[in-house]
């Protein structure tokens, strides 16, 4: 596998083959990483979705904006979700952590406060997005991050306690007409981000 090439290929998806699904396989290989994708401290405030049926992609993308049709035809759809307290991530989480972690967390992490604390776990969710983002197309499979998502309706249609989304990510086959992918529309990158 060379990384660099994969990433030079990789694109986001604006057209799906609605008739290319992914398999069992391939969604058991998402899951597991998901599962060790890296997070601060260990900490995995997290929780993922990873659906197929038709009613709920249906209903998920009268909330998705502009990217309807991609949650209506790609494969699956992946959402992202964060603790929704502060007090659940510490009460389920904390305990699983090493000594040094919980120390770390409690002089470096909970004096942010709720509000920072909220935003330290939704930075962890990112980190996760970006290792699900490079893992897949080694696989072959092509994705859509998406942010322009109504994330309350999300949350909503989602219906979890614990959890609330905050990202979602589109994922299954390319149509092969797609204008976005890279053969048809080349990619454009800065090349003066380094200092």
């Amino acid at each position: 596998m060379n990384i660099l090439k994969t990433l030079q290929e990789r694109y986001t998806t604006k057209r799906y083959d609605p008739t290319l699904r992914l398999s069992e396989g391939e969604l058991q290989q998402i899951r597991e990483i998901l599962c060790l994708a890296p997070s601060s401290i260990n900490s995995q405030p997290w929780a993922f979705d990873i659906l197929s049926d038709e009613e709920t992609k249906a209903r998920l993308s009268e909330h998705s904006m502009s990217n309807r049709e991609r949650v209506q035809t790609a494969s699956h759809i992946i959402v992202l979700n964060v603790y929704r307290s502060v007090q659940t991530f510490e009460e389920e989480r904390l305990p699983t952590l090493t000594t040094g972690a919980q120390s770390f967390y409690r002089s470096q992490i909970a004096p942010r406060g709720e509000e920072g604390v909220r935003s330290w776990m939704e930075r962890q969710v990112y980190i996760a997005l970006g290792v699900l983002l490079t893992a897949l197309p080694t696989m072959g499979i092509d994705s859509t991050p998406m942010e322009g998502i109504e994330l309350e309706a999300y949350d909503a249609i989602l219906g979890h306690e614990k959890y609330r989304p905050l990202v979602a990510v589109a994922l299954g086959r390319r149509d092969p007409e797609d204008e976005n992918q890279p053969s048809r529309t080349p990619k454009s990158r800065r090349t003066d981000v380094f200092l």
